[in-house]
Parts: structure tokens; sequence; C-alpha cells
């Protein structure tokens, strides 16, 4: 008996209108630009220049080139072909960079998972991906992912092939890797996707975001213009370099697409950057609010030489004015405060901003076509300086999720804008002072965390009756996580709690902060206030006793 033929995929596809493909082209934004196309030009011109630093490896632009060929032909060797999807989850290491450069040289298409991830959101990466391979380290921060790999297959069958850099046991070492690389293939379309990208997950699990070669190509490409990036800027990667912040604002993309040298920090923490800043000269570098606190009150201890340090940025979540002060004065370098999101839209403060405009605001858009709309709860947009929903639409937004109509009902209008969830305020000149989330979104450190997400995995726990998840301000975070509980008939430890949560499968920083039980949620109207409504009673009720305690 034969067996049944495999289903298609849904195809990858993101898709503007003719009109807007006609102007972004026109305007130059779009200028048919690959990323194999971009790092083969890169290699032939500044072969000798070092591209990539990380650990002991210094690979030239040339290295780092013959490197993702020969991973791409490997890749093929062993049976993917052109299109098909690969979860890669790889922390700061050279490898990262060479998989992800490989797999576009191949036509592959990768799928960005963090290293925090765990089993419940890689199933969940390959399945609405439709993925056919899986790359890892053996290691990363004392967890092996060869049996999260192990556990992958199990639950993903259709992951038949999984890559490990290091000891690869069962599974293909990536070092093993080679092929024929003159059966390469050409360079892909650049309105084609490259690689999905994930959503902060304000709703659930991540949602999957298509970028094509031409929209993420300009948005570094303009992003270098605006953050001062040069062949001669030295980028750390401080961050994990799966997020879209330091992958692309400017990240290490703009850093080799300048010509510049990228180098990776194995941790974010001033005990690994600072010595690394100090050896390289790094120029410039991405950190989330309360990092770059951290690392201000570092600078002042520290035996390092800080002085190359040109420009630091801070994105991710909100940086508030006094936060952002001390940032100044304990780096004293220029601060660049950035608001984006993986979907597109990214807003900059410029590097000759006026000091109140930098303390005070996270920044405008990158592009003169990114359309911004600031909208009360009907959709009518708001005076300048009052706080509504930020829609945008623009040549790097994006028009749709990948398998996920429900979201893009939500998600987008009719007319191709997004809804970013953001409340903000617009001020004089386009710039934007960002509120905080219309939705119930935890921004726990730049880790996006969905309160419903977290509310399913306590619900259960058989001790627990009900539960909502709500975000508290905190000075260190910025929010951290606090879960408020109706215990069943016996009621369960705080420890067992976040143990319950943690064995589930997920990514540790989802683990709630606090735990706060209670007998009632404060209303008889069970059905008839929303789950936001809830939050945000709680939210309030909690905040209110903190203040009068």
């Amino acid at each position: 008996m034969r067996n049944p033929p495999t289903p298609p995929r849904l195809p990858l596809r993101q898709v503007w209108p003719a009109d807007f493909v006609a102007r972004y082209r026109a305007a130059g934004y779009w200028r048919g630009e690959t990323f194999p196309g971009f790092l083969r030009d890169r290699a032939l011109r500044f072969a000798d220049d070092v591209a990539v630093v990380g650990g002991d490896t210094r690979w030239t632009y040339a290295q780092l080139w013959a490197e993702s060929e020969r991973i791409a032909a490997g890749f093929l060797a062993s049976g993917l072909a052109p299109g098909d999807r690969v979860v890669v989850q790889l922390g700061n290491i050279p490898g990262f960079i060479a998989v992800v450069c490989g797999l576009f040289r191949a036509q592959l298409v990768p799928v960005y998972a963090l290293p925090a991830h765990r089993i419940t959101e890689v199933a969940h990466f390959a399945r609405k991906a439709e993925a056919g391979a899986y790359v890892v380290a053996e290691r990363d921060g004392g967890f092996d992912y060869r049996t999260l790999a192990r556990e992958l297959q199990a639950q993903v069958p259709a992951v038949a092939r999984v890559f490990v850099i290091g000891d690869a046991q069962e599974f293909v070492a990536v070092d093993a890797l080679d092929g024929d690389r003159d059966a390469l293939p050409g360079d892909p379309d650049p309105q084609s996707v490259a690689f999905l990208q994930i959503s902060g997950g304000s709703t659930g699990l991540s949602k999957l975001i298509p970028r094509t070669h031409d929209d993420y190509i300009y948005s570094f490409r303009a992003s270098n213009d605006i953050c001062g990036i040069a062949r001669d800027s030295v980028y750390l990667v401080a961050l994990p370099a799966a997020h879209n912040f330091p992958m692309s604002s400017p990240g290490f993309f703009g850093a080799l697409y300048a010509g510049a040298r990228v180098v990776l920090s194995p941790g974010p923490g001033p005990d690994a950057a600072f010595p690394l800043i100090a050896r390289e000269g790094v120029t410039c570098v991405g950190l989330v609010p309360p990092l770059a606190l951290l690392w201000a009150d570092a600078a002042a201890k520290t035996a390092f030489d800080l002085s190359s340090l040109r420009v630091v940025q801070v994105g991710g979540a909100k940086l508030v004015p006094e936060a952002a002060r001390r940032v100044v004065a304990g780096l004293g370098c220029t601060l660049q405060q950035v608001f984006g999101m993986a979907e597109g839209l990214v807003n900059y403060t410029r590097l000759d901003d006026p000091d109140e405009l930098v303390l005070t605001t996270q920044g405008r858009p990158i592009s003169p076509d990114d359309e911004v709309l600031v909208v009360d709860d009907h959709g009518t947009p708001v005076a300048d300086g009052e706080t509504g929903h930020l829609l945008t639409r623009g040549p790097y937004t994006i028009r749709g999720y990948h398998n996920d109509d429900a979201a893009n009902a939500r998600a987008f209008t009719d007319d191709g804008y997004y809804r970013t969830g953001d409340m903000v305020q617009r001020v004089a000149g386009g710039y934007l002072v960002v509120q905080g989330r219309a939705t119930d979104h935890i921004n726990r450190a730049g880790e996006k965390i969905s309160a419903e997400e977290i509310e399913d995995h306590l619900l259960a726990h058989p001790q627990v009756f009900d539960a909502a998840v709500v975000s508290i301000p905190d000075a260190f975070l910025g929010e951290r996580s606090c879960a408020f509980v109706i215990p069943g008939d016996a009621k369960p430890r705080p420890a067992e709690l976040k143990a319950w949560v943690r064995g589930r499968g997920l990514a540790a920083f989802k683990v709630p902060d606090q735990i706060v039980f209670v007998d009632a949620f404060g209303t008889t109207a069970v059905g008839k206030v929303s789950r936001r409504e809830l939050r945000a009673q709680l939210r309030a009720g909690f905040l209110a006793e903190q203040e009068g305690s």
C-alpha cells in the first residue's frame, strides 16, 4: 500500500500592492538586492577585512563567504531543497551567522528561535513554518539542545534532519557538511521571502513574520545611514543575535552590509562585554533598558577602556527619561533611542538630535514613506500630543503573517496598515513617545510575554481554579510578571506553580516573577468582564495597595 502523498506546504509570501511596489522601487528603497548577492560582493571588495569575531574565531569577509558556501552545499547535499524551512536556534557564536548566510546561499529559509525557547515554542515554530530541519549547538548556557532536538522530532516528525554545531551524537555535525558548491542555486528573487522572524507573541505563541530580501535589506541599509555605521565601525552583538534589534537596527546585518566588523558577546553583562569592547575597539552596541542601566553603573568601576564606544542604542522597551540620563552619564557616549518591531517600523532618535528629544522620545521613523497613524478606539486620528493606537505601513512593514488568517484579520486594516498594539503620542517633528501596550502584553527586559499564554499553563495545574497574569512596573526589568491565582481546594506553594510553568517546556523568562493568591477577582460579573478589563483591575488594585503600604 502506498503512503499518502505529502500535502503541499503553504507558500511563503509577502506581497505589497503593485502601486506601492512601483513607488518603493522608484524611491530607491528597493534596489533588487539579495542576501547572498551583497555578501558575495563584500567578500570580493573587503576580502581580507575582519568580518566576524567570536570566541577564538576571527573570520575575514572572504572566509565568512567560503564557510557559508560550504554549509550551503552541505545542506543541499544532505537532502534539503531550495525553499525548505529550517528552524535555527543558536546563541551568539560565529556559527550562527555562517549558518544563516549558508541558508540564504542555498535558498533555504531560516526560521529564527531564541536560545531561551524550549519545546513548546520550538515545536510551534516548526509546525507553523512546516519546517524540515533544525540547527542547534550542542550546548548553550548549560542546556543540552540535542535533548530538545529529540523531543522536537518526536513531536514534529516532519523535522527529519537535525544539524549540530559541536558534538552531534546521532545527528549531523555542521563542521562535517560539504557538497558540490558548483551546484548551488543562483541568487533568489529580491521579492521572495528570505526568512521567518518571530513576533513578540502578545496574544499567545509567536506569529511568524515573512521578511523579503528587498524590504529587510532596505531597513538595515537605511539604518546604517541614521546610526553612523561605516566600514570602520565595530558593532557588538550583546543581546541574543536572533532578536530583530541586534540583527537589523542596524545590527550585525547592517554592519556586514557596511563592511564593518561584527563582535559577538557570549553574554549581555558587563563581565562578558567590557573586555570585548576594550580589545576590539567596539563603536556601537544595542541594549535593552535594564541592561543599559547595569552597564552604566558598572562603567564607573571597570578597569576596561570603553572609550571607543561612540553610540549606545537602547530599545526593546521604553527607556524613561531619568533612566536615559543615567545611561548617558554612566557610559559617556551618544545615546540613541530605538523603538521598533519585527513586523517592520523602526524609529530612531538621530545622532545630532538635541538632548531633550533623545531623553524624552523614542525617535521618528526610518523612511519618508513610513506612513504613521495615531488613532482613537474608533479609528479616528487624534491630534498630535494625544495618546492613541499606533498604525503603520511602509516599505519594510509587512502586510501579513504567515499561516495565520485570524491574526491577520486582527492585525491589519483593509488598506494595509499594521495595528502595532502600541499606544503612543506623536509630537513635533514626527517623533513618537511610547505610552504602553494596548493589549495584555508584558515587556520583561525586552522579552515579550503573552499574559494569555501563561494563564493557560497555570490553569492546567490541578490546584489552580483561575489565574490572571499582569505586568507590574519594575525599576530594573521595565516590567515584571505577576500572576494572581485563585487556588483550588488545596493551595499550592508559589514555588510549586513556578516549577509547574517551567516544567511545561517554556522559556525561563515566561515563568511568573511573582505569584499572589486571592480568594476572588473582585467581580461577580463572570463572563461579562473581559480578561483585559479584569487584568487592568487587578493591576490597578495591586499598585494602589503597594503605594498605600
